[in-house]
């Protein structure tokens, strides 16, 4: 099968993600600043590096950035997916905390700073970049070659709701109801993501769109 190391290439990344960033949740509690700039690309992203270098042969950081979807390419086409998208699923991202806060959230009462604006876009856009690279860029892409696009896109949107799961039990501590909704609303957005990506080729329309969904979530958490 020609793509079966490219499959094992994403299910050992997975596994190492999955595993790793699962036990940090479980064993510790840094700054959300920490663990967005510096903790995750470390535990994503060099691992993504050395399986693009070693695992697929990428002879050059252009040619493996563009391998996950750091490309021009569709660049406007992206920008308005993930605009006519991101409305809806800021929305979303709003019933996320809702669900956070038992039904009691209320984002207007929450006064807010241009530092806290500022500052909620930046972990996000962080955020975003170092999850979209892992999980659209690479593994849906991947997936995709093997499984089609929508059996590929319903395989990484599982795994990406599954991925939140530890942050569910160890952080938030929710209860099964709770755990249950909020994973089926980070599948939503995988899948929506996966959808985008799917359209352009082309990363920032995904890194957008999790801009989108993320920033609500960190500016009126």
């Amino acid at each position: 099968m020609r793509n079966l190391p490219s499959l094992r290439s994403v299910i050992s990344l997975y596994a190492f993600i999955f595993v790793v960033w699962g036990f940090y949740r479980f064993l510790f509690k840094l700054p959300e600043t920490v663990e967005e700039l510096i903790l995750k690309p470390i535990i994503w992203l060099l691992p993504l590096w050395w399986v693009l270098s070693n695992k697929e042969g990428m002879a050059s950081p252009a040619q493996a950035l563009k391998s996950v979807g750091w490309t021009t390419k569709n660049f406007t086409k992206s920008i308005y997916l993930a605009i006519g998208l991101g409305v809806l699923f800021a929305a979303e991202a709003l019933l996320v905390n809702s669900i956070k806060y038992g039904g009691s959230f209320n984002f207007l009462a929450i006064p807010l700073t241009p530092i806290m604006f500022l500052g909620a876009l930046g972990i996000s856009l962080a955020t975003a970049v170092s999850e979209e690279t892992v999980f659209r860029g690479f593994i849906f892409a991947r997936l995709a070659s093997v499984l089609g696009e929508w059996r590929g896109n319903i395989v990484t949107s599982i795994a990406w709701a599954l991925v939140h799961l530890p942050v569910t039990i160890f952080v938030f501590r929710y209860d099964a109801m709770q755990i249950l909704t909020f994973l089926f609303l980070t599948f939503l957005f995988g899948a929506a993501s996966a959808f985008v990506y799917a359209r352009t080729g082309n990363v920032v329309s995904s890194v957008l769109l999790h801009v989108f969904w993320e920033w609500p979530i960190i500016l009126f958490r």
